[in-house]
């Protein structure tokens, strides 16, 4: 294990060879996690991943890949609009992207011309991501868990179950 002094933090790693990387490439490496903990929270969140719904296994891959289709498209969208408007890649929001996108395809479904994907782009420009240097968040859960039992059986038997031991819910 190597341990490598960046600003106030101690990284540790199981590099194996102490010379390959300097300390500050590896405080810049830590640094661009956060960027992947971002990307995956616009995967699961934005684009509600969060629980797939499909119950096969061939059809859970196929939602999968579908959602990272969406995701990769939506990110080709966001690379055009940055490069329109001369800025990084991370300033631009994804949320926005999606929902622009959104809008802008049910109006303009009748039309694709070049020149209103040029409009989307100008539009997708305009909201940009703050900056936000040595972001910390806590790595915590923010759903709490729900004070019901899980549904272990299909619905239809526990419906059955639940009418044969005369169960009733508690008004508020």
């Amino acid at each position: 294990m190597r341990e490598a002094r960046c600003g106030h933090r101690t990284l540790v790693t199981t590099m194996l060879d102490a010379q390959q990387v300097s300390p500050r490439a590896l405080g810049e490496l830590y640094a661009q996690r956060w960027q992947v903990e971002l990307d995956l929270h616009a995967i699961k969140t934005i684009l509600g991943m969060e629980v797939l719904r499909c119950q096969t296994p061939e059809m859970i891959e196929k939602e999968l890949w579908t959602n990272l289709l969406a995701y990769n498209l939506i990110r080709v969208l966001m690379a055009e609009a940055a490069e329109q408007a001369s800025l990084n890649l991370r300033e631009i929001s994804f949320k926005h992207t999606v929902q622009v996108t959104l809008s802008w395809v049910s109006l303009h479904r009748p039309q694709r011309r070049r020149t209103d994907i040029g409009m989307l782009c100008k539009m997708i420009a305009q909201c940009q991501v703050g900056k936000r240097p040595g972001r910390v968040e806590p790595r915590a859960r923010k759903r709490r868990p729900k004070s019901f039992p899980w549904l272990k059986v299909p619905r239809p038997v526990a419906r059955e179950q639940t009418r044969k031991t005369d169960y009733r819910q508690n008004p508020k």
